[in-house]
């Protein structure tokens, strides 16, 4: 390597390493041998996956799956397939559906179809992160308006941000890490009036009380994210979507890489809603317990609770947030550790597990708040 190539490699190598990244966090196998427990007590709630989901179904599915593909050869026909389940079960027209190696890629996808160095990208604050890491590799400005009290949308200083150069605005909802779903109304406005495209992120939508898929016949600039990873409980096998009006989803199907989707969970997406009454029996008792751990969790004294319309439930307590997540480790409870969200100073976050799962950490988080 040449001294010219070699200096331009090294300042590229150190611009790529100072780019902000999705981070893996504690796993079981490490906060077992951390703190000489068994893997198998430990209960995992930081990453708001669905243990509501039947993994005996899981099982059987996916067994089918396997007999069904030939893993020798590419995709075939299955992505037209799933598309078309996805169609039947959103109620849509044709074409408005764009299937992607789970809704993070097709986030990233559409934030390099849509945003160049010098564009702007709207949001609000706190959100789901991966958003800004995706703008900050095109090189644009990341522009995060702070929620107001109760996480409600500023909307009137968001539109401040609304300027020529703004391209994208991205809006969560139901929102991660809060937990709550923005008014109907609201999200409609700042659509309406954004001058780019506008990404809504359901990936919770199917706990919410509403989704905003109906609008995407009215609004030409209209993305939403869908998941299986969620509310269908295959986040191992890393499958999502995209949904907008057939001229807009044609263009985020727009990808340079062939088959980005294996076979898999191609197949396993179409059974699953073929199957789709599981997964709702599965959300029904998970809303169910959601609500018992929210008034569980604000009965603890220390802990405050808020309102949720996703899987998970964010509370903040009266003891540094580092100290419980901590002690809750220690106790072979994995929760996702936030910090000061807005005027709270100890947020963290708990995926609703099992019954015997919330009961853990809820007699867990009396024990050390109440010492």
């Amino acid at each position: 390597m040449n001294a010219s190539c070699k200096k331009w490699l090294e300042d590229k190598l150190a611009k790529i390493e100072a780019l902000e990244s999705y981070a893996p966090e504690k796993t079981t196998e490490n906060v077992a041998k951390q703190y000489g427990l068994s893997p198998a007590d430990i209960v995992k709630l930081n990453f708001n996956e669905n243990l509501y989901m039947p993994r005996a179904k899981l099982v059987e599915l996916l067994k089918e799956v396997a007999e069904e593909c030939d893993l020798r050869l590419y995709p075939q026909e299955e992505e037209e397939k799933l598309r078309k389940a996805i169609t039947e079960y959103l109620r849509l027209q044709q074409g408005c559906v764009a299937v992607g190696n789970s809704s993070d890629e097709v986030m990233d996808r559409t934030t390099r179809l849509f945003l160049e160095r010098g564009d702007r990208a709207v949001t609000f604050a706190p959100t789901f992160s991966v958003f800004r890491y995706c703008v900050k590799y095109q090189g644009a400005e990341y522009v995060s308006v702070p929620l107001r009290e109760g996480f409600t949308l500023d909307a009137e200083a968001m539109r401040k941000a609304f300027t020529p150069e703004a391209k994208l605005l991205y809006l969560c909802s139901p929102n991660n890490p809060t937990g709550n779903q923005f008014g109907l109304d609201a999200v409609e406005a700042l659509i309406e009036e954004f001058p780019g495209i506008v990404i809504v992120d359901e990936a919770y939508g199917e706990y919410a009380d509403y989704s905003v898929v109906p609008l995407i016949d009215k609004y030409e600039n209209l993305v939403v994210l869908r998941t299986f990873s969620k509310a269908f409980g295959l986040a191992g096998l890393r499958l999502g979507y995209a949904v907008a009006n057939p001229t807009l989803a044609n263009a985020v199907n727009k990808i340079p890489a062939p088959y980005v989707i294996n076979i898999v969970s191609l197949t396993m997406g179409r059974k699953l809603l073929e199957n789709v009454g599981v997964m709702r029996q599965a959300v029904a008792a998970l809303k169910a317990e959601r609500g018992k751990l929210i008034n569980a969790l604000n009965e603890i004294r220390g802990a405050e609770a808020f309102d949720s319309r996703a899987n998970f439930a964010l509370f903040n307590t009266s003891k540094p947030y580092e100290d419980v997540y901590v002690n809750m480790l220690k106790r072979g409870l994995i929760i996702k550790k936030l910090g000061k969200l807005l005027m709270y100073e100890n947020c963290l976050r708990a995926t609703v597990g099992l019954p015997e799962m919330n009961a853990k950490l809820l007699n867990a988080l009396r024990e050390y708040l109440g010492d």
